[in-house]
């Protein structure tokens, strides 16, 4: 009996010893595999790469109708408009990416803190594998509007499963996304299986949570709509465009007429100032540039891959019903389909104006009082969505 006994200690042990073991190995590969991830991320991707500027600009980008060279459109030509959500809270910035956008939307997430989805086309066309930073989650007011580009949609999960009891099914985002068929590029979905995104805990010079930590670049993103046969084509061999409508641009000699605007400010959320405040915004015009200078909680906001200041030639405020969603997750809405009032700043002065969108899928248009579109200028453009009721400031 004793010798029987001491046998199934003696396995007992070796057979604990050797799981331990296992477990170890398979631990320390884990953390090891993880760790590299993060750390072999550079701090910063290569800047964007320069166009010869001897090159004519002949080509007009149907986005924001800045000019480009036919290298340029010879590209853009071939892909479809890409958007990305970037977060925006104080631990995120500065972002990386945003200055290669040809549009930005913002609009608050949650508790005040607003987010961007940055539209890539034609400035993207020979950025290269630049980095886009930090990327966060879907909200279903990005859904709709990223639905008027048919375009690839860059995210990090999002609000609302079909099935999630959580979350009212008006911000339901991920339902939407699967619902209408959206081109999805999810870092926690299928995208996720190419590797597109990265944790980069090095890419600021200061330790953030790892929720701020998510990175994307821009060729790998699009190299993944290839393999999904989202091209400028997608499986049917539609064109992206097939509806699209381009906004009208103005002449580069031509100006706009308005009240004096060459400093804009806005807030999103007037409560809790000692938070908030880190989220209102500030525009400063720059009449040898032609362009607004973006400012947010009283700091100049640049893009970190350039170290370039954000500028813009067209800030657009527009603004749209807000609704809080009846959810535990506190979710917001805002009505991006309808109408309302909007103000456009260009060329150091405010146009009043109005949008109106009729559908998800239809571009959503700004006219002056007297109903005639806008012309916007060349370039790129800036459209942040703000509560009705909140008031912008000019001088």
């Amino acid at each position: 009996m004793k010798k029987t006994f001491f046998t199934y200690l003696a396995f007992g042990l070796s057979l604990f010893l050797l799981s331990s073991g296992f477990s170890y190995f398979i631990f320390s590969r884990t953390a090891s595999m993880t760790q590299s991830e993060v750390t072999q991320t550079p701090t910063k991707a290569p800047k964007k790469a320069k166009v010869d500027p001897s090159l004519p600009r002949t080509e007009i980008c149907p986005l924001n109708g800045a000019l480009f060279t036919t290298l340029e459109r010879d590209v853009w030509i071939t892909r479809r408009p890409l958007g990305v959500m970037i977060e925006n809270s104080l631990d995120s910035r500065p972002q990386s990416g945003l200055g290669t956008a040809d549009i930005v939307y913002e609009a608050v997430a949650e508790g005040g803190i607003t987010r961007f989805m940055g539209m890539f086309y034609c400035d993207a066309a020979l950025s290269g594998n630049i980095t886009i930073a930090p990327v966060r989650s879907a909200r279903i007011y990005f859904v709709n509007l990223i639905s008027e580009y048919d375009g690839l949609y860059a995210h990090v999960g999002g609000a609302g499963n079909c099935d999630d009891p959580n979350v009212d099914p008006r911000a339901k985002a991920l339902c939407a996304i699967q619902r209408y068929s959206i081109k999805d590029l999810d870092q926690f979905g299928r995208a996720g299986d190419y590797k597109t995104c990265h944790r980069m805990a090095n890419r600021l010079d200061k330790e953030v949570a790892y929720e701020h930590t998510m990175a994307c670049f821009l060729d790998e993103l699009y190299n993944v709509g290839t393999k999904w046969k989202w091209t400028n084509l997608d499986s049917k061999g539609v064109s992206w465009d097939k509806n699209f409508i381009s906004w009208k641009f103005k002449s580069l000699t031509e100006k706009a007429t308005g009240s004096p605007a060459t400093n804009v400010s806005y807030v999103f959320w007037g409560s809790n100032r000692d938070f908030n405040k880190s989220y209102d915004v500030e525009w400063k015009y720059d009449s040898s540039l032609g362009s607004y200078s973006r400012y947010n909680g009283g700091i100049q906001a640049i893009d970190l891959n350039t170290d370039e200041p954000l500028q813009f030639k067209t800030v657009i405020v527009q603004k749209v019903k807000e609704t809080f969603a009846e959810d535990i997750e506190k979710h917001m809405l805002y009505e991006v389909i309808g109408q309302g009032k909007a103000i456009i700043f260009m060329d150091g002065v405010a146009i009043d104006a109005t949008w109106s969108k009729t559908a998800r899928t239809s571009r959503t248009i700004y006219k002056d009082l007297k109903g005639k579109e806008v012309k916007l200028n060349p370039g790129p453009i800036w459209i942040s969505l703000i509560p009705s009721n909140n008031e912008v400031v000019t001088n």
